[in-house]
């Protein structure tokens, strides 16, 4: 499938609004992608925030234009090896069982294997890309900080660390529409070394009750420190505050909009 036929079929998909497209390059505004933080993944994570001076694209926003150009298929692999900024424009490849995404500046950002089966219902990649991103919005804080207390570490709170490398998923099937993510505890690890820590957050992937899939997300978090209860609180509580605040604020623009 072309990149051209993919993008003519998958037409009015949940992020379409989030990206901009020119021919086979894509591009994100800093508020387009601040927004799909916010308000489709629920993730509040600074990077993210269109005044911040290290600002980068989510990285599941670019696993949601994927699957939006090429499809879901029953078994994929993301390698994110660079940040892509709203100075980036990625040039997407003709598709084929091994994708790397680049910038027009060469740089390589995404790579993608995909083998299988493969689906461009809308409503299934809709439902998968909301539910892997709900599921991933909130790594932090109710996934991340258990794990790291687990250990005895946290993040910096003057310059917290996290970085997204790899995610996989392996469908047993694609004939379905209804998705959910949920965590498998038993196998999500977390290993620290020093001021370095690798975590792997494995999830099952359900439909109507039955399992019928697995993945897994894979970070690195940088400049570990010694666990510090009431810091951590007060990292946790500034993080529900900027959520509380964005919602208010989003609300309070809502109804304004709702009057006119």
């Amino acid at each position: 499938m072309t990149t051209d036929t993919a993008f003519e079929a998958l037409t009015n998909m949940l992020i379409d609004q989030y990206y901009n497209k020119a021919d086979n390059q894509v591009s994100f505004t800093r508020q387009q992608a601040s927004d799909f933080a916010k308000q489709i993944a629920n993730d509040f994570n600074p990077l993210h925030d269109i005044v911040s001076k290290r600002f980068c694209v989510p990285g599941d926003l670019l696993f949601a234009l994927v699957l939006a150009q090429y499809g879901a298929s029953r078994h994929m692999h993301f390698t994110f090896s660079g940040m892509v900024t709203d100075e980036v424009t990625l040039v997407l490849p003709e598709d084929s069982a091994s994708l790397t995404l680049k910038g027009n500046n060469d740089k390589e950002y995404l790579s993608i294997e995909h083998s299988g089966d493969n689906s461009t219902n809308a409503t299934l990649i809709d439902n998968l890309t909301q539910s892997y991103v709900t599921f991933s919005g909130h790594t932090f804080p109710h996934i991340l900080i258990p794990l790291m207390e687990e250990k005895g570490v946290m993040i910096n709170p003057a310059r917290p660390m996290v970085m997204y490398q790899s995610m996989l998923i392996d469908l047993e099937r694609l004939d379905l529409e209804d998705v959910e993510l949920e965590l498998d505890k038993e196998k999500t690890t977390f290993d620290c070394n020093g001021k370095r820590g690798n975590v792997c957050l494995a999830f099952n992937l359900i439909a109507s009750g039955e399992n019928i899939g697995r993945g897994e997300k894979h970070m690195v978090v940088g400049g570990l420190k010694p666990f510090e209860k009431a810091a951590i609180d007060g990292v946790i509580t500034e993080y529900n505050q900027w959520k509380k605040e964005y919602h208010s604020i989003s609300s309070h623009q809502e109804a304004n909009h709702q009057r006119k």
